[in-house]
């Protein structure tokens, strides 16, 4: 004996349309968009065959929404201390983080240059010298940390190898949730 499945709640609008479809909405709401004439219970028989993507939606909905109220939830210090200048102190964030985390590696970059790029948050020259985006201090230190310590891999593996992830995951073991906030936001 089968289970029933749980009914979705949905809202109809019907129109001068000749194709059913499901919308789901910003706020997780399922809306079934129909022509006049069809019947309700095909438009129901069709949200019920469409359940497990509907769900899959509204998780995936919910889950941006809560990283989003937490990504709004933190606050940064704009306030640069002494007077600097935004960049004159992320200059100084920066350059001491990457000094604690390199002598915690064990790696030591040739120079340490803070600038205002792009299209890139950090990079490693065949030199051994990093580069920093000064906007990292804007970000959570963690996502901070995460750039810092993919840079400073670099100087042990100039690509992106095998070995390369998995010396960056033995110094940051969550780099992936901070990697990905980084493409995210």
């Amino acid at each position: 004996m089968t289970e029933p499945k749980e009914t979705i709640d949905y809202q109809l609008i019907r129109s001068n349309r000749r194709t059913l479809s499901i919308v789901i909405d910003e706020g997780g709401n399922v809306i079934a968009k129909a022509p006049l004439r069809l019947p309700k219970y095909r438009i129901e028989q069709f949200i019920n065959e469409k359940s497990e993507w509907i769900q899959k939606k509204q998780i995936e909905i919910r889950n941006r929404r809560e990283n989003h109220a937490e990504e709004k939830a933190l606050e940064i210090d704009m306030t640069a201390p002494n007077g600097l200048t935004y960049r004159e102190w992320a200059k100084r964030v920066i350059v001491r983080r990457v000094a604690e985390l390199a002598e915690l590696m064990q790696v030591y970059p040739a120079k340490i240059t803070i600038r205002q790029q792009k299209t890139r948050w950090g990079s490693c020259s065949r030199k051994g010298n990093l580069n920093f985006n000064w906007r990292l201090v804007l970000m959570p230190e963690e996502v901070m940390d995460y750039v810092i310590v993919h840079e400073l891999c670099h100087l042990q593996y100039m690509n992106h190898s095998r070995e390369f992830w998995q010396y960056v995951e033995r110094i940051m073991p969550d780099y992936r949730r901070w990697k990905e906030w980084l493409k995210r936001y």
